[in-house]
């Protein structure tokens, strides 16, 4: 994730996506990390690229909980064995949402980008390595843990876009 990714953001989404992204990074700055900003500005940026975005609609504060939200139930923010560690209701509270607002927004989401529990795309960085959704690839129909492969192997994995980095 960078900073470039709000540069793939179409222009009539720009304002939209920045006063967005400016909640999400004032909320995970404060309260979470610099890893949860990073994959909120992306998700943000992502949702703006929609076709028809569904930031156009609604309350700029909703969207930034609900993408928040949306990465705290793929993440297990709500977990108190991870770090950091916040519950939902913790999270809409302080970004000051009801709970059924950002829950229907992470819902819509979750929808629109088929995300899952530990998405590999969607994942902190920091986790991504235990992740073994991020490296599990089937080769003839057998599920192969990519980390155990030779590193030409790797590579061309990584290449193709199969795992998020060579180990």
């Amino acid at each position: 994730m960078s900073a470039g990714d709000g540069d793939s953001v179409p222009r009539k989404m720009r304002e939209k996506y920045e006063v967005v992204t400016a909640i999400t990074d004032e909320f995970c700055h404060e309260y979470l990390n610099e890893e949860y900003a990073d994959l909120s500005r992306k998700m943000a940026a992502a949702l703006s690229r929609k076709r028809l975005s569904p930031l156009e609609s609604g309350r700029t504060r909703s969207w930034a909980a609900g993408i928040v939200y949306a990465l705290g139930r793929v993440n297990f923010l709500s977990d108190d064995s991870q770090e950091p560690y916040m519950t939902m209701s913790e999270l809409c509270e302080k970004i000051g949402v009801s709970q059924s607002n950002a829950s229907s927004k992470s819902r819509e989401i979750w929808h629109r980008l088929g995300l899952m529990q530990l998405h590999p795309e969607w994942c902190l960085p920091s986790m991504l390595e235990d992740n073994l959704l991020a490296w599990i690839v089937e080769v003839n129909g057998l599920p192969v843990d990519m980390r155990m492969m030779p590193r030409e192997v790797q590579e061309e994995a990584y290449r193709l876009g199969l795992i998020p980095y060579v180990p």
